[in-house]
């Protein structure tokens, strides 16, 4: 891919990381397409039901070029820059424009608890809005939603009937389904995916059901 120029100062810049992967997209949009996955360190938030906790802490230093050229080097198109809570490093920002910039079609999976206007509009932002058994629903920012397009994506972690009801209400109320891709998926063990499946038909709800398919592959195997 072409080098994009960029100052001496830039090339100083650093996020703390977890972990940079390739593997199978899981879930969203783009699920099943190879992509690499940044996975940036820290979190402000404890869902009940987080299946990344190894990145609240730890985590390594790395430059932005250093970044850049890992994600190259896997040779995938898709790059999901997730975490963690990955805007808790305000330095993201930059980093997506730099991989918009590359060439990449690039993710951002995001609690929804953090402000995305300066999020590049390249980037498809998958924000998470938290329901109430994910124990979160407090920190969800809502003026997130007026600034969402067609490009971007809403995401539901469903653990209960009590949560569906609550995500369908959110979904009616702010029109989410004339705006972007609005998706609902059964917490892994707390709800079973034929039952929101089954709510979801029974309602004739404009949504997408989803599983999350590296669970279904790899279970929680870090890195997979």
């Amino acid at each position: 891919m072409p080098a994009v120029a960029h100052d001496a100062a830039a090339s100083h810049e650093r996020l703390r990381l977890t972990e940079v992967f390739l593997s199978l997209q899981g879930e969203a949009r783009s699920i099943g397409w190879l992509t690499v996955f940044v996975r940036l360190t820290g979190c402000p938030l404890r869902c009940r039901y987080c299946d990344t906790a190894y990145a609240f802490h730890g985590g390594e230093w790395w430059t932005f070029d250093a970044i850049l050229a890992e994600v190259a080097r896997h040779g995938a198109r898709h790059v999901c820059v997730t975490g963690g809570e990955p805007l808790a490093q305000k330095r993201c920002v930059a980093l997506l424009e730099r991989l918009c910039d590359q060439g990449f079609e690039v993710s951002l999976e995001t609690s929804g608890a953090i402000d995305i206007s300066e999020v590049d509009p390249r980037v498809s932002r998958v924000l998470d809005i938290k329901t109430p058994a994910s124990g979160e629903v407090e920190r969800n920012l809502w003026s997130n939603l007026s600034l969402l397009t067609a490009h971007d994506q809403v995401k539901f972690v469903v653990c209960d009937r009590v949560d569906y009801e609550w995500a369908k209400h959110v979904v009616v109320e702010h029109g989410l389904t004339d705006v972007c891709d609005v998706l609902f998926s059964p917490s892994f063990g707390q709800v079973s995916a034929r039952d929101l499946a089954d709510w979801i038909v029974a309602d004739r709800l404009q949504v997408r059901f989803q599983v999350q398919l590296h669970k279904l592959l790899w279970d929680d195997e870090p890195g997979r």
